[in-house]
């Protein structure tokens, strides 16, 4: 990829707002090329929200709330709607618009320019600035204010991944980051301590011992590929090997570093049979096939409860260059074609679903994180932490984070992208150097051609 005129940037909100700045109205032309938009300009142009007089409007008495449930969170959605409902009056349909996030995305931007969108939509982190770009989201900020929402008590991190140019287009609410699950019975069988590895060369070192205590068809190591979620935990490979899929818009698949990182998942899968992808690789962890799992913080309520052994849960293990923690999950949007009763019944609904005392409901529920800062020390969540230590991991692993790389985040289908490249190196045993010189190319021409004449 050309280099852009960006300096080096370390904060996302500061280079999300870069972005936007250089590209201009142009970029709002930039096509999805996983799946048709809606006409781009015409959309924005006629749902401007900024100057509505949120106090002139009554909210609807009914809005429609798209979710995939994440972190199988149905029930607990369907108590927030309960609550929410029983306060205001006004009633939630809750549709499951899909299994993941993507389809959910894919979903979302079908029903784009109709009257079947919803009123609330699910905005995973590689999806809502799309969402973005093409129009179809409102800024929360105005809205907010008038309904005296406390976001300073958001997460600061959290909140300022969906801003723009000093405004806010989603609102943090199934957020996490991937953590290392454990079985501590086949642990003690193998004779390792009572915790995770502390870096992946650790974990090479236990896990023919692991091997020696699992079925024959098993693996020491769940590890599942998908879009949205390869490139996710791959980053923690990656960056703990000094590696990177980009720096800024450069793709760098091509350096010693990634080339190696790649290598070493090959290996990991396709010669020493350490990891396995699994049927469905949660279950499997839990059924005990798999000794040890890679999986989001919004599974441990779901592992907990499905587990029949002692769970264990620790950080992702460090690389030779230390470690890389990405975060991930979604926030709520609301779309910007909805009414101005609809979008404020909906803005009602997000902002008490996120308030501190549901915010750490849900995370006690699911696992997922609480997304305001006071939530973290409070009643719910403290008492939590001293029952069931595991649930603070995600917390204090939060301080290991780094933002992600452009090239899975900003680039259109860049995630689905390097997936591709990822499950050639796992499934087809294909060598790193030779998926990733096959995917560089397509990284190169969706930057040239949906994001580059923009800059």
């Amino acid at each position: 990829m050309s280099r852009s005129a960006f300096g080096k940037i370390v904060d996302m909100q500061v280079s999300r707002r870069s972005i936007l700045q250089a590209s201009g109205l142009g970029a709002l032309g930039i096509a999805l090329a996983a799946c048709s938009g809606p006409a781009t300009g015409e959309e924005r142009s006629n749902n401007q929200t900024s100057d509505v007089d949120w106090s002139s409007i009554t909210p609807a008495k009914e809005i429609t709330w798209w979710s995939n449930h994440p972190g199988a969170s149905k029930e607990a959605e369907e108590e927030l709607i309960s609550r929410f409902t029983a306060e205001t009056g006004i009633t939630v349909k809750l549709v499951t618009a899909g299994a993941s996030y993507d389809e959910v995305a894919q979903r979302f931007q079908a029903a784009s320019g109709t009257d079947s969108l919803p009123d609330l939509v699910i905005a995973s982190d590689v999806w809502w600035f799309r969402y973005f770009l093409n129009g179809q989201i409102m800024p929360l900020d105005g809205v907010f204010e008038h309904l005296k929402a406390d976001v300073a008590d958001f997460n600061p991190t959290l909140y300022s991944d969906y801003e723009f140019e000093g405004q806010h287009y989603a609102a943090p609410y199934a957020r996490s980051t991937p953590l290392f699950y454990y079985n501590k019975e086949v642990f003690a069988k193998a004779g390792l301590p009572d915790r995770g590895p502390e870096t992946w060369a650790e974990f090479e070192e236990w896990a023919p011992k692991l091997s020696e205590h699992l079925p024959s068809d098993g693996a020491p190591l769940g590890l599942a590929i998908g879009p949205s979620w390869s490139a996710w935990w791959m980053s923690n490979i990656m960056w703990g090997r000094g590696a990177s899929f980009s720096r800024e818009w450069d793709v760098t698949l091509n350096t010693p570093e990634a080339i190696e990182a790649g290598e070493w998942v090959r290996s990991l899968y396709n010669e020493k049979k350490f990891a396995s992808v699994g049927n469905d690789t949660n279950a499997d962890f839990a059924a005990g096939y798999f000794g040890c799992l890679i999986g989001s913080t919004g599974s441990l309520a779901g592992l907990l409860e499905a587990a029949p052994f002692e769970l264990g849960a620790s950080f992702l293990p460090d690389g030779p260059n230390g470690p890389g923690v990405p975060t991930g999950g979604t926030g709520l949007a609301i779309p910007s074609s909805r009414t101005p009763e609809q979008q404020l019944a909906a803005a009602q609904f997000l902002a008490f679903m996120t308030n501190a005392d549901n915010t750490a409901f849900f995370s006690k529920s699911t696992g997922y994180v609480p997304v305001r800062t006071s939530a973290t020390t409070g009643e719910t969540m403290t008492a939590l932490y001293e029952e069931i230590p595991l649930y603070r991991v995600a917390i204090d692993q939060l301080e290991r984070t780094q933002t992600q790389d452009w090239a899975r985040v900003f680039v259109p289908s860049g995630d689905q992208i390097l997936t591709d490249g990822i499950e050639q190196i796992v499934l087809n045993n294909t060598p790193a150097e030779e998926a990733w010189a096959a995917i560089t190319p397509r990284l190169e021409q969706a930057f040239s051609e949906n994001v580059e004449p923009y800059l």
